[in-house]
């Protein structure tokens, strides 16, 4: 099958809402559609897609805020994140406020998502890593065949996502980092919440937060999570 991607930055805090999707089938999901909907259905028809689902990474207001209206709109049911996230997407209409953004909306999940879980969209089979820290019911897809993973704002081109927001834990985000997403392999390129894409790899090279270097610099990376 032709797995294609199409990234689409939305919002003011340019976003990467990815449009995965079968290129013989046109069969697809959106994950973290956070805004701009038009942008997103524009991109959606110039494919000649059918979406088939909405994954969603965590419910902070720039990757959430138009899950409840696109899921709605197209029919579809909305897969993710791990259910410690209500916390966040009930305060998407605050958040919202908060930053002078267009009005957002919260949801409940058709499927909460736990660690060990698969999700099939696009003709595919992605593995479902929860991934706390950031937030606490953050998680990460992943198409081991196809060796592309969708990170949300776990981990960056050269950095990291930030934990000083409610319920953000530095010390469980390297975890995440370390002990569940750099063991698939340093192959795995990934599309982060923000940014260009990297690879795992190359982030266990030379990221100053989470780097084999800066590890050891600072210990072992401790006790399991």
């Amino acid at each position: 099958m032709a797995l294609k991607l199409d990234i689409v930055p939305v919002t003011p805090f340019q976003q990467n809402c990815s449009i995965v999707f079968d290129d013989e089938t046109k069969q697809g999901a959106v994950v973290d559609p956070g805004g701009d909907l038009d942008l997103i259905r524009g991109r959606i028809a110039a494919h000649g897609l059918k979406i088939e689902k909405i994954l969603v990474t965590h419910g902070h207001l720039d990757h959430a805020s138009g899950v409840a209206d696109l899921a709605a709109e197209l029919g579809v049911p909305i897969e993710g994140p791990q259910r410690e996230e209500q916390f966040w997407i009930d305060l998407i209409p605050e958040s919202a406020r908060k930053y002078g953004l267009p009005p957002g909306k919260s949801f409940v999940p058709d499927r909460w998502l736990e660690q060990g879980d698969t999700v099939e969209a696009a003709g595919r089979v992605f593995d479902v890593v929860h991934c706390p820290g950031h937030t606490p019911g953050h998680v990460v897809f992943v198409d081991r065949a196809a060796k592309l993973a969708f990170v949300g704002d776990v981990l960056f081109q050269g950095s990291i996502g930030r934990t000083d927001f409610p319920r953000g834990n530095h010390e469980q985000l390297l975890k995440s980092i370390r002990q569940r997403l750099f063991p698939l392999g340093d192959d795995i390129a990934f599309v982060p919440g923000h940014g260009p894409m990297s690879t795992f790899g190359r982030e266990r090279r030379t990221n100053p937060y989470v780097s084999d270097l800066a590890i050891e610099s600072l210990g072992e990376d401790g006790e399991s999570l």
